[in-house]
Formats: structure tokens, C-alpha cells, sequence
């Protein structure tokens, strides 16, 4: 047998072949019975389906969006909080038939992904404003979805409550009776890690900053000194220094209120190899409500995320944002709303590591 072709497999049957192509690509328009006897007459001929290329010509779409998860795709399913986000889209997403493409921020050998990709959309996760993927993803004009990070004007955004649970977190300690808190956050920009010179502008990127304000203004409005201490990133080896200079000051806090479960986990333990006990000698607060934070012992106070509902609010504004873009150059469709930002709430989870100062 020759080349099998859509014409070779509605000669089979009996049928047109847009009937073939229905069977394929919109399956809605055909009748069970028949989409099935296509199907079969299909696979007897060994034809897969019309080539995806010549598909996405015709319908000017790939039927694949774009996820940029922060700023290194290795480091990012090291991060339990990117890729419990990432699990959470990606199954809202399935059901839609639109494919998944991780895209890394930066070029890789001599190529710009973000430039080179063929996508319908993208949804921009805790990125740096001004990095190259999210220079490249504007400048082609997609609908962008931006996640954890304030969106560019036209585009929808979904942030968590940080401010919020920055500030439950600092209450909570408060009524503990603790007095003398340190906030623990992270921030790129820095050498090495140190002392936060104006804690009201601490942390570098949209989510530290945020987590740090809402504790940094607990702590004012209590009348007591906010301490913020910075490190340079989220992974144990490179918090470990800092958390160590913490634990061996003078004025060793008695609470810490940290900038993720991750780091809390790193403190926890660095405290108990230096001899003190978590939480008599000193209260620790995470965020997130990883499965760290569950696992950690003792058990992690922390602010909790939904990632299910951040992951669906993101799937929707991406889907929305698609059909946005496509009524845009029809101009017979009815116009759809304009894109929002959505804000998720968090929770305070109180558990183990927490508890009323021992002095």
C-alpha cells in the first residue's frame, strides 16, 4: 500500500474527508458510533491523524502553552512550592488538550527559547521582571499569564496573599509572647549574606518583598524593632551560612519568622546542631505548608498556599486569555471581559515549632 492519507481512510469508509479530520480534531461533530468506525478504519490503515504542523497552519494555533518556571528548570523541580504549582496547572490543563511546554528563562546553548518556541500563551511564574523570557514572551504579543509576580499592563495575573501571610505569621508570634523577632527572607541581588540595611525594602523579587513587608509592618505596628536578615537564595546550602550567623549572635532572636518552608527546615536543624531545642529555645515559622513542613520535626508552623486553586485560577486566565487574543481578530465575536488579577488567600497552620519564649 501507498502513502496512507485522509482520503485513503474516507475512501474506507464511506465518508467526506472533513468527516476524517472531524473524527481527530472535533470530535463533538461527529456521532459516537461513527468517530469510532473512522477511528478504526484508521488504525487498520495505520494513519495517526492529520500532520500537527499542517493542523496548526490551518487553525493558526500550536495547541501548546508556555509555563516559565523562575529562572532554572532544574532548580525549579528542586523547589517543592514550583513544582507543586506546575503538577496543579498542568492537570487543570489536561482536560483542555492544550500541551505543556516548561521554557527555560535564559538562552540555553546559543538559543532563546522564549524567541524560538512555538506557543499559543504562556504563564510566567515568579520570574525577574526585566529577564529575557519574559522580554521575548511580550514582544511576540502572546496572552501572558502572570503567576506570584505583578502582571504588565493588559495581561491577567494570580498572586497569593503574601503581604497577609507575612503579617499572620508575626501576629502569631506576638501572641506568643515573643518579643524579639528576625525575619529570615532572600535576596539575590546580595554578595554574601547580611543584615537587611532598610527592612521595609528587603527581599528581590515581588513574593520576598511582600512576605517581609507583611511581617516588617506586624512588628512596627507593635511598637517593637523590625531585624530582617537576607540571604542569597532559598537552598540549604547558601541559607546555611546565614541562618548560622543568626543562631551565634549575641542577641540571638527567640523567634524567626522565615521566607519558606525551605528555609525554616535548613534553621530547624542548623538550631538543633547548635544545642538548642525547637520550640522552647526558638519559635519557627515557614511558608508554604509544603510536605516539608509536615514531614520536619517538629512540625512546621507555616502559612498555608492552595496550590490546587492557584493552579486552576492560572489554567483559566491562560484559556481565557487565548480565547481573548482569538476574538481579537475576529471582529464578528462577541467581546470577551478584560483580564484581572486574582488574589489567593492563605492560612496560618500552627503546629510544633512554635511555642511561648522560654526567657
Amino acid at each position: 500500500m501507498g502513502r496512507v492519507t485522509l482520503q485513503t481512510v474516507a475512501d474506507r469508509v464511506g465518508v467526506s474527508r472533513m468527516t476524517v479530520s472531524n473524527a481527530f480534531s472535533r470530535p463533538d461533530q461527529l456521532s459516537a458510533a461513527l468517530r469510532e468506525q473512522v477511528l478504526a478504519a484508521a488504525a487498520e490503515l495505520g494513519y495517526v491523524g492529520p500532520d500537527p504542523a499542517a493542523r496548526a497552519l490551518a487553525r493558526r494555533s500550536v495547541g501548546a502553552v508556555g509555563v516559565v518556571l523562575t529562572d532554572s528548570l532544574g532548580e525549579a523541580f528542586l523547589d517543592p512550592v514550583a513544582s507543586a504549582f506546575f503538577g496543579a496547572l498542568a492537570e487543570e490543563l489536561a482536560p483542555t488538550g492544550l500541551a505543556v511546554t516548561l521554557i527555560p528563562a535564559t538562552p540555553v546553548g546559543g538559543h532563546v527559547p522564549a524567541r524560538d518556541l512555538a506557543v499559543d500563551a504562556a504563564v510566567l511564574y515568579a520570574c525577574a521582571g526585566d529577564s529575557q523570557a519574559v522580554e521575548w514572551l511580550s514582544r511576540r504579543r502572546l496572552p501572558l499569564v502572570f503567576v506570584d509576580q505583578e502582571p504588565r499592563p493588559g495581561s491577567a495575573g494570580v498572586l497569593l496573599d503574601e503581604r497577609s501571610g507575612g503579617r499572620l505569621a508575626v501576629e502569631h508570634l506576638l501572641a506568643l509572647g515573643h518579643r524579639d523577632v528576625v525575619v529570615l527572607t532572600m535576596n539575590s541581588e546580595r554578595a554574601a549574606p547580611g543584615w537587611a540595611a532598610d527592612p521595609r525594602t528587603a527581599g528581590s523579587n515581588d513574593v520576598a518583598r511582600h512576605r517581609t513587608a507583611g511581617a516588617v509592618e506586624a512588628l512596627e505596628s507593635a511598637g517593637l524593632p523590625a531585624r530582617v536578615y537576607e540571604v542569597v537564595d532559598n537552598r540549604d546550602h547558601l541559607t546555611l551560612p546565614g541562618v548560622r550567623e543568626i543562631l551565634a549572635d549575641p542577641h540571638r532572636p527567640t523567634a524567626v519568622v522565615c521566607f519558606s518552608d525551605l528555609m525554616a527546615a535548613t534553621l530547624v536543624r542548623a538550631a538543633q546542631d547548635a544545642g538548642l531545642d525547637v520550640p522552647r529555645d526558638l519559635s519557627v515559622v515557614g511558608f508554604d505548608d509544603t510536605v516539608l513542613a509536615q514531614t520536619l520535626r517538629p512540625a512546621l508552623t507555616t502559612l498555608r498556599q492552595d496550590f490546587a486553586t492557584k493552579g486552576r485560577l492560572a489554567a483559566q486566565a491562560l484559556t481565557a486569555a487565548i480565547a481573548r487574543s482569538r476574538t481579537d481578530t475576529a471582529p464578528d465575536e462577541p467581546a470577551l471581559a478584560p483580564p484581572t488579577t486574582v488574589t489567593v488567600p492563605v492560612e496560618l497552620v500552627v503546629r510544633e515549632s512554635t511555642a511561648p519564649p522560654r526567657r
